[in-house]
């Protein structure tokens, strides 16, 4: 095993406490009893698919409401969207400066843009600080880059941007598939199960 050089974060499951359920159950509320066949921790349909990819907003309600036959509003679906999204992690926040003395650090996060400025905003306004992506020597979100995980486009756009070795290089990530691609390319892994922390891993 090489030394790690570079250290490639996921964001939900990781840095910002999330709970799919609770997005499940604000469109249960709303009428999508069937969501987690659209959407869940292991599995996106073609719909936010294209939405983590790079669909704009306005196309993404649309298509919603296509997909579901419910006329819900924009604001409704938002909502509901970002009712996963719960409260950063500070001291996993807190260790970033840290880490970032000792080795690259980048993040690789499946997102979109709903999501990307409803966790700006909450970073803001936990830690009074605008620029979240400044944690880190660049930040990388599969709708902007159009590439995500488990495909190994995503992890190797990272790679050859910024010229780092697989090998040298540590990805963390709360998704066992997400995991396992990131192996296959020869890049050295920490799965994060429920209750670890990365201020515990020693890094």
């Amino acid at each position: 095993m090489q030394q790690i050089r570079n250290i490639i974060f996921d964001l939900g499951g990781v840095l910002l406490n999330i709970d799919f359920k609770l997005t499940e159950k604000a469109f249960a509320e709303l009428g999508v009893t069937n969501f987690a066949s659209f959407f869940n921790q292991f599995h996106s349909n073609d719909l936010f698919i294209q939405l983590e990819t790079g669909v704009d907003e306005a196309a993404f309600y649309n298509n919603f409401r296509s997909a579901t036959g419910l006329g819900l509003s924009d604001e409704q679906i938002r909502d509901a969207w970002n009712a996963l999204l719960l409260d950063f992690r500070k001291e996993s926040i807190a260790l970033l400066p840290e880490l970032k003395t000792k080795y690259q650090i980048y993040l690789l996060s499946n997102t979109n843009e709903i999501h990307l400025q409803e966790f700006y905003k909450r970073y803001t306004a936990t830690f009074g600080q605008a620029n979240f992506d400044a944690l880190f020597d660049a930040a990388y979100y599969s709708h902007r880059i159009g590439h995500r995980k488990p495909n190994a486009s995503a992890y190797q756009f990272v790679l050859e941007k910024h010229g780092l070795i697989a090998e040298q290089t540590l990805f963390i990530d709360d998704s066992i598939n997400n995991i396992e691609a990131a192996q296959k390319l020869g890049i050295q892994t920490i799965h994060l199960l429920p209750g670890m922390k990365i201020e515990e891993l020693g890094l």
